[in-house]
């Protein structure tokens, strides 16, 4: 069953209307309440502000790493560790092949978790300093042995915590980073829901970078940016989505500033209602972006990928 958002409760409320109507054995009027709420969803969904974007974006449905990593990869095989401290759940990487391409990857991302268990057991998908580091081990590895690179970015941001600061949160990212923007192989980073701060670009320093419709990436959360803006908690969902619109958080913002490459589209009222046909999306846009991608010498890729991150931002 879907768990509506709070601007979806027309729907909600259409959606219940018509399972009274074939509870009570009304078939034809169940039809035509279920073709309402559907005409409904698609109007809804073509006008959502940044701020129903991001909410989308957090939907507790929505697949996440370890849901899109069984439909994506065959055999994969977990690698833990970052060498140097110990495991961090947050963050989940391997290697495995590319379902359908028959390529050998090594596959990188955050995990959220599902229930109350597997958050807690995620740390609800902030990656600690031992995360990022094992990220760079694992992008290091896939440039020894010639193998492309694909990413998941969904985190609300690295964590913030005293121990993650106390190990070197800041330098793990910037060592995550340059081990991306330095590989010799070519990676393909996906922004499959939220996309915030260090915690993401951590692991989407990409060759090309991807983003799901209703996926959000931005600098800070829109929360963040309004604490910051305007230092109050005063009407603070509103301060929010004052700042979702300020910030340019949505896929086709992105795009049009040339941050990311590809926005990949969603079924009907977001990947949480059909995960299984968004990640299916998803795959087909994985597939088209390597390909070009694994004609490239090392060479041609890492000139390739740093000039496109210091294009960003140019005015001339």
């Amino acid at each position: 069953m879907s768990q509506y958002l709070d601007f979806e409760k027309p729907i909600a409320q259409i959606a219940q209307r018509a399972a009274d109507y074939r509870a009570a054995g009304d078939e034809a009027g169940a039809r035509h309440a279920e073709g309402a709420a559907r005409r409904l969803l698609a109007e809804t969904y073509a006008r959502l502000t940044p701020w129903q974007k991001t909410m989308v974006a957090r939907h507790p449905q929505r697949p996440h790493f370890t849901d899109t990593v069984k439909a994506l990869v065959a055999d994969f095989m977990p690698l833990a560790g970052d060498r140097a401290y110990g495991e961090d759940e947050a963050i989940i990487g391997g290697i495995g092949t590319l379902r359908g391409q028959n390529i050998p990857v090594v596959v990188i991302g955050h995990e959220k978790g599902s229930d109350t268990a597997s958050r807690v057991k995620h740390n609800f998908g902030m990656g600690r300093p031992e995360g990022y580091r094992k990220a760079a081990r694992l992008v290091e590895l896939a440039g020894r042995f010639n193998v492309p690179v694909i990413t998941l970015a969904d985190s609300a941001g690295a964590y913030p915590g005293v121990d993650g600061e106390a190990r070197g949160q800041a330098e793990a990212i910037a060592r995550a980073t340059a081990a991306f923007l330095a590989a010799p192989v070519p990676i393909i980073a996906a922004i499959t829901g939220e996309g915030m701060s260090g915690g993401a670009i951590g692991i989407a320093a990409a060759d090309r970078v991807i983003m799901f419709e209703h996926a959000v990436y931005a600098v800070i959360s829109p929360e963040g940016c309004a604490s910051i803006l305007w230092r109050t908690a005063e009407k603070g969902q509103n301060r929010a989505a004052d700042a979702a619109e300020a910030m340019k958080v949505t896929a086709a913002d992105c795009k049009a500033l040339g941050v990311i490459d590809t926005i990949v589209p969603e079924p009907l009222g977001g990947a949480h209602r059909d995960p299984q046909a968004a990640i299916a999306s998803l795959a087909m846009a994985i597939a088209a972006e390597l390909q070009p991608l694994l004609a490239k010498s090392p060479q041609q890729l890492i000139r390739d990928r740093r000039a496109k991150y210091l294009a960003m931002g140019r005015t001339l």
